[in-house]
């Protein structure tokens, strides 16, 4: 017990001895000394955001997916990738480019730093996700010098008179932007008699919960729109004691106060009147927001941030009169994820926050995931909607022996609104906790299937989607599913599955290139010449259909393609060319389908068949499943799989 209580001293006692150490307090003359030692100390709120994002560096090639992929997903422009969005976000790699593209302009004061960032999506892409990292990362970094004392936490350099401001530019290496507010404006001259030398300077922290430098603004009731909201209002109560002309009654508790220097969230932000978001145009392209009152204007500098899903953006952006808004706004769009691993991950990721804690059987997320990405998919002329979401995940797709060239960016480009529409992630995730309430055993992609079918008919959907949702779940899914749990019940069958599947990927190499280059192999015990086995080989290319005179060009494809990844130093193995590789995993499934079949519909089995099930629901759990979600997808795959 005394040993927990010391751990937790010594907890406490770091944390605050890093945060005290990080705490500075000065003079105004001292921070001049601070900022010529390191310029970097001023910096306005994009560059200081970006240099945050930048500070958790690039993900490492060797975290990448591999080249061969990479080209197909991305081809000779593949996205930069921040380790600031790793972990959270996935499958969204070229919005989170481009936002971080937006901060890095505006850092070097391009236009953007004069505009809004706004992020447009459908509901549940990530939007309010995005803002709340970049958010929590604000405030999780080192904090920033500030005028002690000033209600929105302004620049320190703002002290330095307009007339001295070239020569300080010069000796600091700075280019200072911005005015005193009035509250310190009359603070300098009645507190310390205009000597800004003495000036009181310290360190300040960012903190939504606080309203220090992060400010969030929701959307307003449009019959009772106050600017104060933005801009802070006077304090009535202190209007006996001072005139109205006092900065002292000044209540800078606005939205733009309380965000100066840190960032400013508009949260569906055109649903608030057009006439209320003039403010914004003020605040981005002048940098200067009305102050309260008879007190002029107050600089600000922030990272205004907005968001609304595509529908209130199209209306918006439809009225010609809101164009000078509209100038002023970077969009992003931020799209559903469209890569079925990505939104595999995106529901472990929330399940992983969740405490949830019941078994959830090997593929149950993969269909869930299945679901919610050919929901997303336009219908396409050049492929169906299966061989898209494979397409789209890097894979190699397999058509009469060949892989099916297909380019992804053609497809993207036909299909400009694809991932803006279709089923979110919050809806599987219901259907998922639906499913782990439903039962304690655990859920698997039958259970799954079955509770997002009854949501489907459940929600108000149009006819025609809640019909194709249902034809996917019901057709699509489960014939995608059964092609898997054979697979999977194959592996669990054949024993030493991989170490079977490359034996027959050696032989048919040797055999394949002893027949492409006509010559002769050595029996592996006798060492005595023979030829090329034609049967074997046969006996496996016809399980992709490749058949006939087709044989030959397949074979010399095989040798040329395995001896091209040879020679660029990788190892070949029977998953190094996907025709042959299906070829192989079909050829060991024709090869126990009988028996499976005999061993899974047996409703009484005598002892030999018992002892291969057992051995089957061993094999089962080793990979993954409990008992309960083996004897289920075995039950299903008796009733479904194998039909007499």
């Amino acid at each position: 017990m005394d040993k927990t209580k010391n751990d937790f001293k010594e907890i406490i006692r770091k944390d605050q001895a890093t945060r005290k150490s990080k705490n500075w307090n000065g003079t105004f003359l001292e921070y001049l000394e601070l900022v010529r030692k390191n310029p970097e100390i001023y910096s306005l709120a994009h560059k200081h955001l970006y240099k945050v994002i930048c500070d958790a560096g690039m993900v490492e090639d060797a975290a990448l997916d591999d080249s061969a992929r990479s080209l197909k997903l991305w081809g000779d422009h593949p996205p930069k990738m921040y380790n600031f969005f790793k972990d959270e976000f996935f499958g969204v790699e070229q919005p989170l480019e481009k936002i971080v593209r937006y901060f890095h302009a505006a850092a070097m004061k391009g236009e953007e730093s004069r505009q809004v960032l706004y992020l447009m999506g459908p509901v549940g892409a990530g939007k309010s996700s995005i803002s709340e990292l970049l958010k929590k990362r604000l405030t999780d970094a080192d904090p920033i010098y500030v005028i002690d004392g000033c209600p929105i936490r302004e620049e320190p350099l703002h002290l330095i008179p307009r007339p001295l401001r070239d020569k300080f530019n010069e000796m600091l290496e700075v280019q200072i932007e911005g005015e005193l507010c009035p509250v310190c404006r009359y603070r300098l001259e009645h507190e310390f008699d205009g000597k800004y030398e003495n000036f009181p300077v310290t360190t300040s922290t960012f903190s939504r919960m606080h309203r220090r430098g992060i400010a969030v603004v929701p959307p307003v009731d449009p019959n009772n729109q106050d600017t104060s909201v933005l801009i802070g209002s006077e304090d009535i109560s202190k209007l006996d004691q001072y005139s109205e002309g006092d900065p002292r009654v000044l209540d800078l508790n606005g939205a733009f106060n309380a965000g100066n220097r840190g960032i400013v969230e508009f949260i569906e932000v055109f649903k608030n009147e057009t006439e209320y978001l003039h403010s914004i145009i003020t605040a981005t392209q002048e940098k200067f927001v009305p102050a309260p009152g008879r007190h002029g204007t107050i600089y600000v500098d922030s990272v205004i941030l907005a968001h609304s899903n595509e529908a209130e953006w199209r209306r918006f952006k439809a009225d010609h009169t809101n164009e000078a808004i509209l100038d002023r706004i970077v969009t992003v769009k931020v799209p559903y994820n469209l890569r079925l691993d990505e939104e595999v991950k995106i529901y472990e990721k929330m399940l992983g926050r969740s405490g949830f804690k019941s078994h959830i059987a090997p593929h149950t997320l993969k269909i869930a995931a299945m679901f919610a990405i050919l929901s997303r998919l336009e219908k396409s002329p050049k492929c169906d909607l299966v061989t898209k979401m494979h397409l789209y995940n890097g894979e190699e797709v397999i058509e009469k022996g060949r892989t099916k060239k297909i380019d992804i960016e053609e497809l993207k480009e036909d299909a400009k609104f694809e991932g803006m529409s279709g089923i979110s992630p919050r809806f599987i995730m219901k259907a998922i906790d639906t499913a782990l309430t439903d039962t304690v055993e655990g859920i698997t992609p039958i259970h799954i299937r079955e509770v997002m079918i009854r949501m489907v008919k459940d929600m108000e959907f149009a006819d025609d989607v809640r019909k194709h949702y249902l034809d996917l779940l019901q057709d699509t899914i489960n014939k995608a599913y059964l092609e898997i749990l054979e697979k999977e019940i194959t592996k669990a069958f054949v024993y030493a599955y991989e170490e079977q599947a490359e034996t027959l990927f050696q032989n048919y190499l040797d055999h394949a290139e002893a027949y492409v280059n006509k010559t002769t192999l050595k029996e592996n015990s006798s060492k005595e010449e023979m030829q090329p086995d034609e049967g074997f080989l046969k006996n496996i290319e016809e399980q992709i259909a490749i058949i006939g005179s087709s044989v030959d060009g397949f074979r010399q494809e095989v040798i040329s393609y395995l001896w091209a990844v040879g020679r660029r130093g990788k190892k070949v193995n029977y998953k190094s060319y996907e025709p042959l590789k299906e070829a192989i995993e079909k050829k060991l499934m024709e090869s126990v389908r009988d028996i499976s079949r005999i061993i899974t519909k047996a409703r009484t089995r005598d002892e030999e068949q018992q002892e291969k099930f057992s051995a089957l629901v061993e094999n089962m759990l080793e990979r993954g499943y409990n008992e309960f979600s083996a004897n289920v997808v075995l039950k299903y795959a008796s009733n479904h799989l194998w039909k007499d």
